[in-house]
């Protein structure tokens, strides 16, 4: 059970709506095992940082960057009795890619990196929560960060341009219609490209399914939601899932908290 944030400010900023930034202390268990669509990039700042991640213990130190690749299992608990505290960036797939053009997602299998450019890149986004980046010097941060990625992790040649046209365009549209019904069949209409070759070019550019991603961006509207006070039956039934139970469940698997939690600690 997490012990929610004490008192250290949980922050979200505005300047570009793909990037949220928080600071954390927890003691003990934080997030039952979850994953998201989002790379979760942070640095430890204080105690042990404990996961299991891609079938291994890992632990974060002070100072150690942590990147959590999209629509991957893991959880969170502090090393310690001390507990933890953390920064950490959510900052989505598409925005990587406007950078990388069309390259498969950089992939940093141990979860840990200790290379000095990444934390160079990471710490300009993560040093003063209290201060919103300007537009420009968060777009700036976000080129840095893709490129290092990119540099330390992925040689592999981008997708075939048709290929990364037709997965943005089925992202835009799970964006623009993530209220109605979608199937592979849409997605092959709108984006003119064979359903199974736009699933795997899709996983690629992004990290995650087309499903994947739409329940997603369906949590992303609850949670809006929520902190503006909707309930979480309200909530369940406006971003179209069956019931209560059925959200919960999703929410959970996404954000290793129930609504219910993940309200009392962060909206």
């Amino acid at each position: 059970m997490a012990s929610g944030p004490s008192s250290l400010p949980i922050t979200t900023q505005h300047y570009l709506p793909q990037v949220h930034r928080l600071e954390a202390f927890f003691n003990g268990n934080a997030y039952a095992p979850h994953r998201h669509d989002t790379y979760a990039i942070g640095i430890t700042m204080q105690g042990v940082q404990c996961f299991d991640y891609r079938g291994e213990t890992r632990n974060a130190l002070p100072g150690n960057v942590v990147v959590l690749h999209p629509d991957e299992v893991h959880d969170g608990r502090a090393g310690t009795k001390a507990g933890f505290r953390y920064r950490t960036l959510y900052i989505e797939p598409s925005l990587i890619q406007s950078v990388l053009g069309g390259k498969p997602l950089p992939f940093i299998k141990d979860g840990i990196s200790l290379d000095p450019r990444l934390y160079a890149v990471v710490l300009p986004l993560l040093e003063n929560l209290d201060r919103p980046l300007e537009t420009l010097e968060c777009q700036d941060a976000v080129y840095d960060l893709a490129m290092v990625m990119d540099q330390i992790t992925n040689d592999q040649k981008p997708l075939k341009r048709h290929a990364s046209q037709a997965a943005e365009l089925a992202r835009q549209f799970i964006h623009d219609h993530m209220d109605e019904e979608i199937t592979l069949d849409v997605l092959e209409s709108i984006s003119d490209c064979d359903r199974w070759e736009l699933s795997r070019n899709f996983r690629a550019m992004f990290g995650t399914s087309p499903y994947r991603y739409l329940v997603m961006r369906r949590l992303d509207k609850a949670r809006m939601m929520m902190i503006s006070g909707n309930s979480i039956a309200q909530t369940a039934i406006a971003c179209t899932f069956s019931d209560q139970s059925h959200f919960t469940r999703h929410f959970k698997k996404a954000y290793g908290l129930t609504p219910k939690q993940w309200t009392a600690n962060f909206a």
